[in-house]
C-alpha cells in the first residue's frame, strides 16, 4: 500500500477533486471519519463494519483515511458515517446531498438508504478506479447525488465499499449541493422564515466550556479543539469560566494547550455559580467580546469527537431558520452505547423524559444500524423539546433575542432555554452523528443526593413559566416521589425537597440571591441525616444481622407486588428497632435498593451509584412522620399558590435573563 504524508495527501486529494468534470459537492456537511488508533472493536463499530469473510482488518492510518485489503467489504452504515437524511430534510434548506469519495485502487461503491422501519433500499452504485495492476496507484474521485425527498419521517443514507485490489480511501464526505448563504432569514414567532430580517451565517463559532475542579478534563477538552486543523480553523474564541479552587491554569499540559489557542482562549475566574452561571458567563462574554454567529456549549467532563463541532456548525448554517443544534450523548463508560437520542418535557406532569420513539442506551457494537430487528427506532426522526448542554450549538441571534439562561445553578436551565427558544420560533434538534461521550445518568445518584433540591425547585420554576392548565399532574408525581423516598429511608432527600418547594414559593426575586447560597444550605441540611453521609465501605460497619426473608428478591406479578407493598407499609408504620441503627440488617447494591427491600428493614447500607462508598439508611418513624407532615403541608401550599406563582414568575421572566442582571452577578 502506498504511504504518504499529510500535506502530500491533501494535495493529492485536491488534484483529484479538481479533475472532476462537473463537481457537485459544495460545502462539507459531514466528513467520513475513522476510529482513533488502537480503538477496541466495539468502538470501531461506531465508524465502520467489516464483513466476517475479510482476510484482514481495514486499517486507518489517520482519522480520515482507510486502507482496505483486496477482496474485502467495508460498510459505513454506522453512527458516525451514515447520513441522517431525515433530519436534513426536515430542518434544512437542502433538497439533495452529495457523497464524494477519493480512493486509490479499484473497487465498487454502493449506496443504500433506509426506510422508517429499518428496511434497506439500494440507491445506486458504480465501479471506482481501474481493475488490474494498472489501477493500483490510480487516484479517483467520484460523486453520487442523493435526493432527500423520501425521508419525510425517517431514514439514513450510507455506502459500502467492496475492493478488488488493495484500496485506500483517501478522503470522503457528505456535501451540500449548494453553498450556505452568507446571511439567512431570522425566524418569526411561528417558526417560519422572516425574509425581512437577515442574520449573519459565517462558518465561525465561539466554544464555551465551564469547569469546576476538573482541571485535567478541562485541559483535555482544550487539546481536543486544536487536534483537528479543520476544527481549529473555525474557532473564533474559546471561553472557559473556571469556578473551582483547583485552577485549570495550574494543571500540567495547560501551557501547551493554551499556546495552540493563543489569544483566542479566555479564562474567567468566578465563584461557583453552577452550570447556569458558567454557561451564562459564556453567552455573556461571547456577546460582549466576539461577533461569532454561533456559540457552542460543551461540558468539561466529556470526550469529544472533533468532527461533531463541524457537523453541528454545518447543520446550523443550512437550517431553514436559526435553531439550536444539540449533540447526542454516548456513554463514556460503554463507548459503543448511544445513551440518549433526545428528550421532551411531559405535558401532564412536566417531567423530562425520552422523546417519543427514542431508544435508550443503544449498543451499536451488538446491533448495527442495518440490523432489521433491533434498531427500528433509530431510523425514525426523533423530535425534541430541548438538548442537554453537554453539547449544544446556539445561534447568536437566538441569544440576542431571548436572552441569557435563567439563574437556576444546575438542572432544568437547558430545558428552559430550549422551551423559550421554541416559543420564539427557534426549535431544537438532537442530531445523530453529532455527539460527545459523557458519564451515563445511571452512574449518578442525582435524584436523591444534593441535586434533588435543584431537580424539584427548578422543575417548579420552569413549569410556572411554560405549563398551562391544571397542575394536578405535577402535584401527583411529586407526592408519589415523596412516598417512595420515605419508604426507601431517603430522609435527607425529603428534607431538601421541602426546602425546594419553600424556595420556589419565595418567588422569582429570590433566584439570584439563592444562586451562590442554595448549595451550601442544602449540604448543611443533608449533613444532619445518616443517609447522606458516605462511608468508605460496608466493612467499616458491623456485619449485617440479617433481615426478613425475601428482601433481596424483586416480587413478580401483581399479587406478589401487592403483598410486598402491604408488608412494606405495615413495617413502615411499626415502631423502629434502634438496634438496627448500630448494626445494619443488610448490605444492598444500588440495583437491590428498592422500595420492596428498604421498606422492610430498620437499617441497611446502600452502595453509592459510583461504587466508591455506602450510606447507612436508618428507619426513624418519628423523623419520617415529621417529614411527612411538613412535606404534605408544603405541597398543600404549593397546590394552592401555584397559579399565583405562575403569574409572578412570568411577569419578571424577561428581567431575569438580561445581560444586565447577570452582569451584576459577574461584577460583584
Amino acid at each position: 500500500m502506498y504511504h504518504h504524508g499529510h500535506h502530500e495527501l491533501v494535495d493529492e486529494v485536491e488534484r483529484s477533486v479538481a479533475g472532476l468534470a462537473d463537481p457537485r459537492g459544495r460545502e462539507c456537511l459531514q466528513r467520513i471519519i475513522l476510529p482513533r488508533a488502537g480503538e477496541p472493536l466495539d468502538v470501531r463499530s461506531l465508524y465502520l463494519t467489516e464483513a466476517p469473510t475479510n482476510a484482514r482488518r481495514a486499517h486507518s492510518a489517520g482519522r480520515t483515511t482507510l486502507a482496505v485489503g483486496a477482496d474485502s467489504e467495508v460498510s459505513f452504515a454506522t453512527y458516525f458515517n451514515a447520513f441522517a437524511a431525515a433530519y436534513w430534510r426536515r430542518w434544512t434548506i437542502l433538497d439533495e446531498v452529495v457523497l464524494r469519495l477519493t480512493v486509490r485502487g479499484a473497487g465498487r461503491v454502493d449506496l443504500y438508504r433506509s426506510k422508517i422501519d429499518g428496511s434497506r433500499i439500494a440507491i445506486t452504485g458504480d465501479v471506482v478506479g481501474e481493475p488490474g495492476e494498472a489501477g493500483t496507484d490510480l487516484v479517483t474521485t467520484v460523486e453520487f447525488v442523493c435526493d432527500l425527498g423520501p425521508f419525510e419521517d425517517g431514514g439514513w443514507i450510507w455506502f459500502d465499499l467492496t475492493s478488488d485490489t488493495d484500496v485506500e480511501l483517501l478522503a470522503g464526505g457528505w456535501y451540500s449541493a449548494v453553498d450556505a448563504p452568507a446571511t439567512r432569514p431570522d425566524a418569526g414567532p411561528d417558526g417560519s422564515p422572516d425574509p425581512t430580517v437577515q442574520v449573519p451565517n459565517d462558518r465561525r463559532v465561539t466554544i464555551g466550556i465551564p469547569t469546576f475542579n476538573r482541571p485535567g478534563d478541562a485541559v483535555a477538552a482544550l487539546r481536543a479543539l486544536t487536534s483537528d486543523p479543520e476544527v481549529d480553523a473555525v474557532l473564533d474564541a474559546v471561553l472557559m469560566p473556571d469556578q473551582g479552587d483547583r485552577k485549570v491554569r495550574d494543571e500540567p499540559g495547560f501551557a501547551e494547550a493554551a499556546e495552540d489557542l493563543g489569544d483566542r482562549l479566555r479564562i474567567f475566574d468566578q465563584p461557583n455559580l453552577g452550570g447556569s452561571g458558567g454557561y451564562s458567563r459564556i453567552m455573556y462574554e461571547a456577546r460582549r467580546l466576539t461577533d461569532s454567529p454561533f456559540i457552542l456549549y460543551m461540558d468539561d467532563d466529556i470526550e469529544i469527537e472533533p468532527d461533531s463541532i463541524l457537523r453541528a456548525l454545518a447543520f446550523g448554517r443550512f437550517s431553514t431558520v436559526p435553531m439550536l443544534v444539540g449533540g447526542q450523548m454516548l456513554n463514556l463508560q460503554e463507548r459503543s452505547h448511544l445513551h440518549t437520542m433526545g428528550e421532551v418535557v411531559g405535558a401532564h406532569d412536566f417531567m423530562w423524559t425520552a422523546a417519543p420513539h427514542a431508544d435508550y442506551d443503544y449498543d451499536f457494537s451488538r446491533y448495527p444500524l442495518t440490523d432489521r430487528e433491533n434498531p427500528k427506532e433509530l431510523h425514525r426522526r426523533i423530535d425534541v423539546d430541548y438538548n442537554g448542554w453537554w453539547m449544544c450549538l446556539i445561534p447568536r441571534v437566538v441569544a440576542e433575542k431571548i436572552g441569557q439562561p435563567l439563574p437556576l445553578f444546575i438542572k432544568w436551565d437547558d430545558a428552559e432555554y430550549g422551551l423559550r427558544a421554541r416559543r420564539a420560533g427557534h426549535p431544537t434538534v438532537s442530531m445523530p452523528g453529532v455527539a460527545i461521550w459523557h458519564m451515563a445518568w445511571s452512574d449518578k445518584d442525582d435524584a436523591i443526593d444534593w441535586q434533588a433540591y435543584f431537580h424539584l425547585r427548578n422543575r417548579l420554576v420552569v413549569a410556572s413559566l411554560y405549563h398551562d392548565g391544571d397542575h394536578k399532574g405535577i402535584m401527583q408525581s411529586s407526592l408519589k416521589a415523596l412516598v417512595k423516598h420515605l419508604v426507601c429511608l431517603e430522609y435527607s432527600t425529603v428534607a431538601i425537597q421541602i426546602e425546594a418547594i419553600r424556595d420556589f414559593l419565595r418567588g422569582p426575586e429570590a433566584l439570584y440571591d439563592l444562586l451562590p447560597t442554595a448549595l451550601p444550605k442544602v449540604r448543611a441540611m443533608r449533613a444532619e441525616f445518616p443517609d447522606a453521609v458516605v462511608i468508605p465501605s460496608a466493612v467499616d460497619l458491623p456485619a449485617p444481622s440479617g433481615g426478613p426473608a425475601g428482601i433481596h428478591s424483586e416480587p413478580s406479578g401483581r399479587v406478589g407486588k401487592a403483598v410486598a407493598l402491604a408488608k412494606g407499609l405495615v413495617h413502615t408504620l411499626s415502631r423502629d428497632e434502634k438496634v438496627h441503627h448500630e448494626v445494619p440488617q443488610a448490605n444492598f447494591p444500588p440495583i437491590e435498593a428498592r422500595w420492596y427491600s428498604l421498606s422492610r428493614v430498620d437499617g441497611a447500607t446502600v452502595t453509592t451509584a459510583d461504587g466508591r462508598g455506602v450510606v447507612f439508611r436508618k428507619r426513624d418513624r418519628e423523623r419520617a412522620g415529621a417529614l411527612l407532615k411538613d412535606s404534605v403541608a408544603a405541597h398543600r401550599e404549593l397546590y394552592r399558590r401555584f397559579p399565583e406563582m405562575r403569574r409572578r414568575y412570568r411577569e419578571v421572566h424577561a428581567d431575569l435573563v438580561t445581560k444586565e442582571a447577570w452582569g451584576r452577578v459577574f461584577d460583584s
